[in-house]
């Protein structure tokens, strides 16, 4: 399972992801010119290297459900918390998300209160 961080994300989740057992995380600063890439490549990016992009931009969403890509998006959908809160949110729900990697295609949003998965 590979996961592609957009740039409103920080490194540190990128850097616990990648401690994961079968979890490898990139950050869009790492690769694409930084974030200079339009949303467009980004998602192009993500579906022609099977990663699961995570964002907080409702864009990934609609484009997601409208164009079909990219093909796996986690939309974090919360106001401003410590990244170390982002962290634990992921702790918690990474057992809902692993199981997801063999998946075409799904879409989950992540809030403090809860986890959607639309597969």
């Amino acid at each position: 399972m590979v996961f592609l961080l957009d740039v409103h994300l920080p490194i540190s989740l990128s850097k616990f992801l990648s401690k994961q057992i079968s979890c490898e995380a990139i950050h869009v600063n790492q690769i694409l010119q930084k974030w200079h890439k339009s949303d467009a490549d980004i998602s192009k990016y993500a579906d022609e290297n099977d990663m699961i992009v995570i964002t907080k931009d409702c864009d990934f969403k609609n484009s997601h459900f409208i164009n079909k890509t990219p093909e796996k998006v986690i939309r974090v959908v919360l106001g401003n918390i410590s990244n170390n809160e982002l962290i634990l949110l992921f702790e918690k729900y990474l057992p809902f998300i692993l199981p997801l990697s063999d998946k075409k295609a799904f879409y989950i949003e992540i809030s403090t209160e809860q986890i959607v998965v639309i597969d």
